[in-house]
């Protein structure tokens, strides 16, 4: 995997080594990615050094430079203590070594989330069928953008008015509901553009990439004239946080939108402001 780094002969056997042991752990092409940048960066900030003998306070000093010098975010350090820990725990077996390495604390960020008279404006503006079918998917189901190319044709269950999310993240399968509103516009959106395997092609043929989904939603977020610092993301964050203004238990929300925590939908409760003030006083019960 090519990276921009030149390392030493040790330092590159080193990250074969991480990378093969990444692969047999069946990690997601975007975390091999992530972690082989990582540690790549860490390799190379100690040159030729034998880091395999350190100790928890050589990686210590290293990502308190990290934070000091690098200015990295509390985020970005998180995804850089995961990928250290994984090569001195994973390759090198060192289960011990990061028992005493505090983690900085994430700061507490709530999912941006778009008005339905908004939603509307970008759906009425969104004039080519595919890119409207997309959007209104990913609103209507919740998806995340990962999800919605790779839904194939097969996945779609007309009858049963749902579809099948095959290995979703955390390469966990689930089912969303199909919404009634969407099926004849599916129905005529296939009768169109024929796909063959994925649900949403490029013009290649092949999966419609992240990428282009990512633009279609930046495109009709300009042309709606809506002012606001949101991605595609912001879809799901609307489709739970509508549901729970509408009274879906929290339970069923986290099941639809494939969370294994709880504690991950509960961030939807402090963002709908319906659901605050319906909270009554208890001087008002009085």
């Amino acid at each position: 995997m090519k990276l921009g780094y030149t390392l030493s002969g040790e330092h590159q056997v080193r990250m074969s080594m991480y990378e093969q042991q990444l692969r047999l752990k069946a990690y997601s092409p975007h975390t091999i990615r992530t972690y082989c940048n990582e540690l790549m960066q860490y390799l190379y900030f100690f040159s030729s050094l034998d880091v395999d003998q350190f100790t928890s306070e050589e990686i210590r000093t290293y990502l308190l430079h990290c934070l000091q010098q690098f200015k990295l975010s509390e985020n970005t350090l998180h995804s850089r203590i995961n990928a250290i820990k994984f090569y001195y725990e994973q390759v090198l077996r060192q289960d011990k070594i990061f028992l005493d390495i505090p983690r900085p604390k994430r700061p507490s960020i709530l999912p941006q989330v778009i008005s339905m008279q908004d939603l509307q404006k970008i759906f009425e503006v969104t004039a080519n069928l595919k890119h409207n079918t997309i959007l209104k998917l990913c609103y209507g189901m919740g998806l995340r953008v990962s999800e919605i190319v790779a839904l194939k044709v097969k996945d779609v269950d007309s009858r049963n008015m749902q579809v099948f999310i095959q290995r979703g993240k955390g390469k966990k399968d689930r089912y969303a509901n199909l919404p009634e509103t969407l099926l004849g516009q599916l129905r005529e959106y296939w009768k169109q553009y024929r796909p063959k395997t994925y649900l949403f092609e490029g013009q290649d043929g092949g999966m419609y990439t992240v990428r282009s989904a990512q633009q279609v939603f930046t495109a009709a977020l300009k042309k709606a004239k809506i002012n606001k610092k949101v991605g595609i993301h912001g879809l799901r964050h609307s489709y739970a946080t509508h549901l729970l203004e509408l009274g879906t238990d929290i339970t069923l929300i986290q099941q639809l939108l494939g969370h294994q925590d709880l504690k991950t939908t509960m961030r939807y409760t402090h963002v709908s402001k319906k659901t605050i003030k319906s909270i009554k006083s208890p001087l008002d019960r009085m």
